[in-house]
């Protein structure tokens, strides 16, 4: 069972997801050019939060994500609010081959930390983009390992120089990065501020 599967049902409750997710979208609004045909992927889109912010400014949106749960709720979600512009996919661009489609614009929120393969993922969104088209990555800034519980497998956050090395040698441009939002979490009997960055680049 994909980990995620469990908590689709209470994702959108928890305390603060909303606000960040719509805290990004306004982020990417400022630093992205949209147009009525345009086409949009998010990439791990969970129940959608981020890309229900976003909805009335693409043409198309796809949601993709590995969590059939998440799907799911994602699916009765857009039923419900009519977003005909909107549609699911089930996708694991680790194991899956990407779409045919092309888009210009993919975006993620709090997933790329996830998956083990950073510079293979952003070769394979690079190579889903259109000319010119663009990447949106919002992500936790390098951290010591708290912010997740212990036996988390994935990347304690990324040093935004490195992660744009990778990014030039995938052939992006136009590389930016800006702080975005701050997730406060209680660790070791205090609360401690973790810093979420929006990292923008140009397909070449």
């Amino acid at each position: 069972m994909n980990p995620f599967d469990t908590k689709a049902r209470t994702w959108d409750s928890a305390p603060g997801r909303t606000l960040r997710a719509r805290t990004v979208a306004g982020a990417i609004r400022r630093r992205v050019p949209f147009t009525p045909g345009m086409r949009a992927l998010e990439y791990g889109c969970g129940t959608g939060l981020l890309s229900f912010a976003l909805q009335p400014f693409p043409g198309t949106i796809t949601l993709a994500d590995s969590s059939a749960e998440m799907l799911a709720v994602l699916d009765e979600k857009i039923a419900a609010a009519g977003a005909e512009n909107m549609s699911a996919l089930r996708l694991d661009l680790s194991a899956d081959p990407p779409p045919a489609e092309r888009f210009d614009l993919i975006y993620t929120l709090m997933a790329l930390h996830h998956i083990p393969d950073t510079q293979g993922i952003l070769r394979v969104f690079h190579a889903m983009l259109t000319e010119e088209g663009r990447l949106c990555v919002a992500d936790l800034d390098r951290e010591d390992g708290s912010f997740h519980s212990p036996g988390f497998s994935g990347h304690h956050g990324f040093d935004r120089t490195e992660l744009e090395r990778l990014c030039t040698d995938c052939g992006f441009r136009e590389i930016a990065f800006q702080t975005v939002y701050r997730m406060t979490k209680v660790r070791d009997g205090g609360r401690r501020s973790f810093p979420l960055f929006l990292m923008t680049a140009r397909r070449k």
